[in-house]
């Protein structure tokens, strides 16, 4: 092999759907995680339209300007995706976990079904949960000392 050709570096094809609490973590500047998606490419990290009205929320109930900037802050650096697409995943993965008495959160339900209906790593702390989903593959990014 010519040893003047250059070195093709993997690149990396996954994509990944942030859960809210790995955002709140990211503005907080908690866990590693701005390194992570600095690591993985921001252009690789998702967020569902669900995360925007969890923080909406957050900061609605602090009644915090700095929380409702934050919120700016993240949908502003990473993609959102629409629900709209996932809601017949959502509803076979609630089904699904409704006949097996496994129900979880309904946001979770909504994000987690999004992650599988696109194909995106869900990335969250709150895995218990997330592992009831049928197909999902799920990455915790936290790094608690």
């Amino acid at each position: 092999m010519n040893g003047n050709l250059p070195i093709l570096r993997k690149m990396n094809k996954r994509k990944y759907l942030l859960d809210t609490n790995i955002c709140i973590f990211f503005l907080q500047g908690k866990y590693g995680i701005k390194e992570k998606i600095q690591q993985v490419g921001r252009k690789n990290c998702y967020i569902s339209e669900i995360t925007i009205a969890e923080l909406l929320y957050g900061a609605a109930y602090s009644k915090s300007e700095k929380h409702l900037h934050e919120v700016d802050i993240i949908r502003e650096n990473l993609s959102i995706v629409p629900i709209f697409d996932s809601l017949p995943t959502y509803a076979e993965i609630k089904a699904n976990l409704r006949r097996a008495g496994q129900l979880i959160e309904e946001f979770d339900m909504l994000i987690g079904s999004s992650a599988v209906h696109h194909g995106y790593v869900m990335v969250t702390e709150n895995t218990e949960h997330f592992e009831r989903i049928s197909g999902i593959e799920i990455e915790n990014w936290v790094e608690r000392s």
